[in-house]
């Protein structure tokens, strides 16, 4: 069998299984969530629906020639894709197009490409190439650095398209390279930062700061002090007080008033029922109106007079909890998880060095977008506009997952004729 040939039986038969529940399960929900009897017809351009069904028409003929091509294609091509990516998101600047304030858009006929989101896919090849290569070690700095560039110069550039929802997604990749060999302690460090940010938005800085140096003292009060750990304390407290102080100068300088007040609503700071939080607000009553089982299919009330901004899109999530219950919501979290389960087996079940990295990368995507989505539907997570995968309307989402995922399932068909990575 050569490389080219493809065995129905080595393709995972299940992973695509799901994925079309998902794809039916999200045509299905848009068109409960924007229905209008004037326009019933799943088919009519007029309306999100019908558009959404021509992306899934796209999205399946694309993901059958991913099927069909020689999987050594995407390892070759890798840096290629991702430099195709850099230069569409570049484009966005010369001839993209404005929309809701972000300019991250390129209009092609009456449709929108958003390159952001197939910049994804483009990082995932990139990284899984220059980490499977010959003679890398992830314990080289020089290894990590270059790395992180490959992630941070795409998240950089959706940044200066105010496009900071789509540009969080990149941080995902850091579970990928914990995977490789990633130190605990960086990850550590992280979380503290998170922590460290989400209290300096709390208290003032001042606070914060005589807090640290309150800790610090007991700390080595209660230890054998040494030169070093003096030393090192002293450090990670003024680390720690100018990372405060630089939090507090960026939320009250640079950051936008609608960006201030949605994160002053997240966190209990503020309550604006008319404003920032009024997607949540509708969002949390449509999920709770729901019930047990559910109002059933196209009676979501929430639904028919549009109480939910954007709840084709970012707060697809609403409609399900809304129609089909804490039941429906259930089994399709359940389902997610299954999927994402799945995904990682056959992450770690690959010979190839570059097959794993590339899976792990769809795995963590695809986990940051359905964890922050309906966090953002629940208001456990701020509402920053990321898709639900294969759930939410939007062609550019749809097809980028698509893509992403057909690409891990040819390169997991061809994994029993690996008589080695790629290296």
């Amino acid at each position: 069998m050569t490389q080219q040939q493809l065995k129905p039986a080595r393709i995972d038969w299940l992973t695509i299984m799901l994925y079309i529940v998902f794809v039916i399960g999200g045509l299905l929900c848009i068109y409960a969530s924007v229905y209008k009897e004037t326009n019933p017809y799943i088919y009519d351009m007029n309306m999100n629906y019908g558009k959404q069904l021509l992306w899934i028409v796209i999205s399946a003929f694309i993901a059958m020639l991913i099927l069909l091509v020689d999987e050594k294609l995407f390892y070759a091509f890798a840096y290629g894709f991702y430099g195709l990516t850099i230069i569409l998101l570049l484009a966005t600047f010369v001839i993209g197009t404005e929309i809701k304030g972000s300019s991250s858009w390129i209009r092609v006929g009456s449709f929108q490409i958003q390159p952001a989101e197939f910049a994804k896919f483009g990082v995932a090849l990139a990284l899984a190439k220059y980490l499977s290569g010959y003679n890398i070690d992830f314990k080289n700095w020089k290894v990590k650095a270059i790395s992180f560039l490959i992630i941070l110069l795409p998240m950089a550039i959706i940044l200066l398209q105010n496009e900071t929802g789509s540009a969080l997604v990149f941080a995902s990749f850091a579970i990928v390279l914990y995977r490789e060999g990633l130190p605990g302690w960086l990850l550590v460090i992280g979380v503290l930062l998170i922590v460290l940010t989400i209290v300096a938005l709390l208290l003032k800085p001042l606070y914060i700061i005589i807090s640290l140096i309150v800790i610090a003292s007991a700390f080595l009060f209660l230890v054998r002090r040494t030169q070093l750990l003096i030393f090192l304390t002293f450090g990670i407290v003024l680390f720690s007080s100018a990372y405060v102080s630089s939090i507090d100068y960026i939320f009250e300088n640079v950051m936008q008033a609608h960006q201030r007040t949605r994160i002053n609503v997240l966190l209990g700071k503020e309550v604006d029922l008319k404003g920032a939080g009024y997607n949540v607000q509708q969002s949390l009553i449509a999920i709770g109106s729901g019930g047990a089982f559910g109002k059933g299919y196209l009676e979501g009330t929430q639904n028919k007079f549009r109480f939910v901004p954007e709840q084709s899109t970012d707060f697809i999530f609403c409609t399900i909890g809304e129609e089909f219950g804490f039941l429906g919501s259930f089994i399709f979290i359940t389902l997610y998880i299954v999927l994402l389960w799945r995904l990682t087996i056959m992450a770690e079940r690959q010979r190839s060095k570059f097959n794993r990295i590339y899976g792990y990368s769809l795995v963590a995507i695809l986990f940051f977008h359905f964890l922050i989505n309906i966090g953002m539907t629940l208001g456990l997570m701020p509402v920053i506009g990321i898709p639900l995968p294969f759930i939410s309307y939007g062609g550019s989402a749809l097809l980028s997952f698509t893509i992403l995922l057909f690409i891990f399932i040819r390169l997991d068909a061809n994994r029993v004729n690996e008589l080695k990575n790629f290296e």
